[in-house]
């Protein structure tokens, strides 16, 4: 990997959902589009989320963020904004190049959707603008309690492992169904969304931890120089390799045990304020 000059005093890097997103409205708290314009002469911006940033639901929040770089999928594929290109009606005209990109094996997505199919829980993906789930039932039912502006693009979950996947959602019905799942696949783990509705589902070699590593590689800035923010499972070991990890009020307990700092709910600018307190702003403009 080729490292890249910059004057950049590090990197921020922001968890989507729960922390710069209030899912319960849709939108990004207008205090944390504040604190991303105030960083942004200073430090780069890289959105580090267990969604795909660049399908049919996510793309718009991507473009409102406007990172530097973005760590997709829990790591699983790590991109950093390039020249403009032509537009894309899909996800509009800015363009990022990859830097590293994971995919799952072929027989391993077709041995997790036949368990999922003969054990009654959900697992898939979306990939090109459809939504590849068995039980989507589970799926629609999980996605009313953690995203209920979402209408999903079901489509056959047979032709899953015939598509490039990199990683998968998973909704079980209890705590057993998951110690189950993961004796049956040691090689994936199941980070578990801050609200209870369900899991991302990654293999071992994957995280946003790696990604942000992958990224200090690429900008050649020292990982002491990095903030992550978060709120979930999947939040809690880039907020322990970050220089400073920081968890929003509304995060679960664990991942607010592994942070830094925790700061204020969102919807209470928790972003903006822990920016501050944590000097930041400093010669910042905006």
């Amino acid at each position: 990997m080729q490292e890249k000059r910059n004057e950049k005093r590090g990197i921020v890097a922001f968890d989507l959902d729960h922390t710069l997103l209030d899912n319960a409205r849709n939108e990004i708290c207008p205090s944390a589009l504040l604190a991303l314009k105030k960083l942004r002469q200073h430090y780069i911006i890289a959105l580090a989320s267990g969604r795909d940033m660049d399908n049919y639901y996510s793309y718009m929040f991507r473009d409102m963020v406007e990172p530097d770089a973005v760590i997709h999928q829990n790591g699983t594929r790590v991109a950093v904004r390039a020249e403009e290109g032509p537009y894309d009606p899909e996800r509009g005209s800015s363009q990022y190049k990859l830097i590293f990109n994971h995919f799952m094996e072929p027989e391993l997505v077709r041995e997790i959707v036949a368990y999922a199919a003969s054990h009654g829980l959900c697992v898939g993906t979306t990939v090109n603008g459809r939504d590849y789930f068995v039980n989507p039932a589970l799926k629609e039912e999980a996605d009313k309690s953690y995203n209920k502006f979402l209408k999903r693009r079901f489509a056959p979950p047979e032709e899953l492992w015939k598509l490039p996947v990199r990683a998968m959602s998973y909704v079980g019905r209890d705590g057993r169904d998951k110690e189950a799942f993961l004796q049956r696949f040691p090689m994936v783990r199941l980070l578990t969304f801050s609200s209870g509705a369900g899991a991302d589902m990654v293999e071992l070699c994957c995280s946003k931890a790696k990604g942000l590593e992958r990224l200090c590689e690429y900008y050649g800035i020292g990982q002491k120089d990095t903030y992550a923010f978060g709120d979930s499972e999947n939040d809690i070991e880039i907020l322990q390799a970050a220089g400073v990890g920081v968890a929003v009020g509304n995060a679960m307990e664990k991942t607010k045990a592994a942070a830094d700092y925790v700061t204020e709910d969102i919807r209470n600018d928790g972003i903006y304020k822990a920016c501050q307190a944590l000097g930041l702003f400093s010669d910042a403009e905006g």
